[in-house]
C-alpha cells in the first residue's frame, strides 16, 4: 500500500523569502530552492500539498501603525511591547484599546512569545503576500498530473497574531477565522506522513508544529525539513523548546 504523504508548506511568501521583502528571513531564498528541488525529486511520492499564506490588514496589532507612544510616535519595527508598558502608557493602542491590552495580557500569560511589532508585511492582495514562484512552479508541475493543492489563509483578524496554521495565538471570541481550524486538522490526520517546511523556523513553522504535537498525535507523523526553513534574525533560540518537545513527541528532523 502506498504511503499517504503530505507536504505542508508554511508561509513561503515574497515578504519573507525575497531579499526585497518587507520581513525578509535571511537564507529563505535558499530554503525555497532546496524545497523546490525536494518537490521535483519526490513529486510521485507526494499525495497532497497544503500551503499556508500569511495575510494581514494594514491596521494590524503587529504593525507599527497600530501603536503610538505618548508623543504620537509609532514604534520602530522589532519593538517589543509588554502588557505593563501598554497599561502604563509607554505604548498606547490607537485602535480597539481595551481589546488590544487584553490581548497582550493573554499572550504573556501563555509564557512563550512576547508581542513584537513587525514591519508592515503580507498585506492582503499585495505582492508581498504572494507565494514564491520558485516553490510554486514545481507544485504546478505536480498539479498538472491531476493533483490539487490547498491554500490556508491566516492572519486576517487585526487583533491577534496568527503564527500557527491551526489557530491564532490568542483566538478572538466570535471570530471563527481565529479559532481552531477543524477542517485543516481533519485533513492533516488523514495522512501517514507530514513533511513540513517554510518560514520562519522561529515563529510560524515552530508555532504550527507546537499546535500539531498537541493535536490528534500529529507530531508522530511529522518530518521536519530543517534545511528548508530559517530563523528570523535575533530570534534564533526562541523556539528551541518547541523543537525539543516535537522530537520527544516522535517528530523526525530530516
Amino acid at each position: 500500500m502506498k504511503t499517504n504523504i503530505l507536504l505542508f508548506i508554511i508561509d513561503m511568501q515574497y515578504d519573507f523569502c525575497s531579499p526585497d521583502g518587507a520581513l525578509y528571513v535571511k537564507g529563505a531564498e535558499d530554503d525555497c530552492r532546496r524545497l523546490a528541488d525536494f518537490i521535483s525529486v519526490n513529486e510521485r511520492a507526494l499525495s497532497h500539498i497544503i500551503f499556508t499564506q500569511d495575510s494581514h490588514n494594514v491596521i494590524d496589532i503587529s504593525h507599527p501603525a497600530f501603536w503610538e507612544d505618548g508623543d504620537g510616535n509609532l514604534p520602530s519595527p522589532f519593538t517589543t511591547i509588554t502588557w505593563k508598558e501598554a497599561t502604563e502608557g509607554k505604548w498606547k493602542p490607537r485602535f480597539y484599546k481595551s481589546k488590544a491590552v487584553e490581548y497582550l495580557k493573554k499572550l504573556e500569560d501563555q509564557g512563550e512569545f512576547m508581542h513584537v511589532v513587525w514591519p508592515e508585511h503580507c498585506i492582503k492582495g499585495s505582492r508581498g503576500a504572494a507565494l514564491m514562484e520558485k516553490v510554486l512552479e514545481p507544485v504546478k508541475k505536480w498539479a498538472r498530473k491531476g493533483n490539487f493543492y490547498d491554500l490556508v489563509i491566516k492572519g486576517t483578524h487585526p487583533l491577534t497574531e496568527h503564527f500557527g496554521a491551526l489557530k491564532a495565538s490568542v483566538p478572538v471570541r466570535g471570530a471563527p477565522e481565529t479559532q481552531l481550524n477543524t477542517e485543516l486538522v481533519d485533513k492533516l490526520t488523514a495522512f501517514d506522513r507530514i513533511y513540513i517546511a517554510g518560514e520562519a523556523k522561529s515563529h510560524c513553522v515552530a508555532t504550527t508544529i507546537k499546535q500539531m504535537i498537541g493535536m490528534c498525535d500529529l507530531g508522530k507523523k511529522l518530518f521536519i525539513l530543517e534545511d528548508c526553513m530559517s530563523n528570523v534574525a535575533g530570534f534564533e533560540t526562541i523556539a528551541i523548546p518547541i523543537y525539543r518537545k516535537a522530537l520527544e513527541d516522535g517528530a523526525v528532523l530530516v
